[in-house]
């Protein structure tokens, strides 16, 4: 007989998808309204190929934003079995720093905590890579994490940033797209210029539902569009990561250009497509030289002192 305590966390996993069945249950009425209500029977045919593009790029990135399993922090960065061992066999918090520092010093980690310590998680038992959180919705670190979102019941970070973005863009071109081709008939519907039938009331519907979606997925997706050209995460928005120098969120800043690659990578065929394509492993990330962001102050040599890695790393992106 399974515990009382994982049938409660099983139920609790159960309601996490009540958002995502939502949106999917608004998605599909609306294919319904607009196809079958809207379209069909009015010789709509532009109307329903460039419909039926956005949607199934919309239910595509959805479903990828979704699916896509956070990628696991690499082997290297989990503490061996004597490495554990000795760290809890330490009691004073100094010698623990010791021997995560020693652990550290071969690995490519370049922030720490604000007060300066190494970023370890109890939980998974690793040292945490630059960018890299726990979250406690999905319970495991999450390289490059941004947030944990309940409309897609994931965490987005470096396995689906880039997902998530198109699902964002996609789905605002979905929704405008619906706006704009329904206006005409929901002008029609105040002026009693609609026969009194059922499809009246859907077309109406449809744009109220179409126009307040697509103001919120505007202000989220132009925040997130500034997000990608700083290269920042909505964690280093609200809390700067901190270097051997100290705060700097600027510090994995290489310019907009660069900046946008990161996510969306080299090969522009891919941009548009919701398959895999951002640059480097999610465990480390090339930081800039050089502070260039107006917001934040120059250091007086105008290097960014924590970067440890060569510069050859960092030509590779240029």
């Amino acid at each position: 007989m399974a515990p009382s305590g994982s049938r409660s966390v099983d139920c609790w996993r159960v309601l996490y998808w009540i958002p995502v069945l939502f949106i999917s249950l608004i998605v599909a009425w609306s294919y319904y309204a607009y196809v079958v209500q809207l379209c069909i029977g009015k010789a709509r045919i532009v109307y329903l190929l460039v419909y039926h593009v956005l949607f199934i790029m919309f239910v595509w990135s959805y479903w990828q934003t979704i699916f896509t399993k956070p990628m696991n922090p690499l082997k290297e960065f989990h503490l061996s079995h004597s490495d554990k061992e000795l760290l809890e066999r330490e009691d004073r918090r100094e010698s623990q720093q010791e021997i995560l520092r020693r652990i550290a010093k071969d690995l490519p980690i370049y922030t720490s905590t604000m007060s300066g310590a190494i970023r370890y998680c109890d939980h998974c038992l690793l040292l945490k890579p630059d960018r890299c959180h726990h979250c406690s919705a999905c319970d495991m670190c999450i390289l490059k994490m941004d947030h944990h979102c309940p409309w897609v019941n994931n965490c987005v970070g470096f396995a689906n940033y880039k997902f998530f973005m198109l699902f964002l863009a996609y789905s605002l071109l979905y929704c405008l797209f619906i706006t704009a081709t329904d206006l005409q008939y929901f002008i029609q519907f105040w002026t009693n210029g609609l026969p009194d039938t059922q499809a009246k009331f859907h077309i109406m519907f449809l744009f109220f539902a179409a126009s307040m979606f697509s103001v919120s997925l505007a202000f989220l997706f132009a925040y997130h569009c500034w997000l990608v050209c700083k290269n920042r995460s909505t964690l280093e928005a609200f809390r700067a990561p901190t270097f051997q120098h100290g705060p700097d969120k600027n510090g994995f800043s290489l310019g907009t250009s660069k900046n946008f690659r990161q996510v969306f990578g080299d090969e522009k065929k891919y941009w548009l497509l919701p398959v895999f394509s951002s640059l480097g492993d999610g465990c480390s990330f090339p930081t800039c030289l050089v502070n260039a962001d107006p917001e934040q102050p120059s250091s007086p040599s105008g290097r960014n002192p924590s970067v440890k890695r060569s510069m050859a790393q960092n030509e590779l992106f240029i």
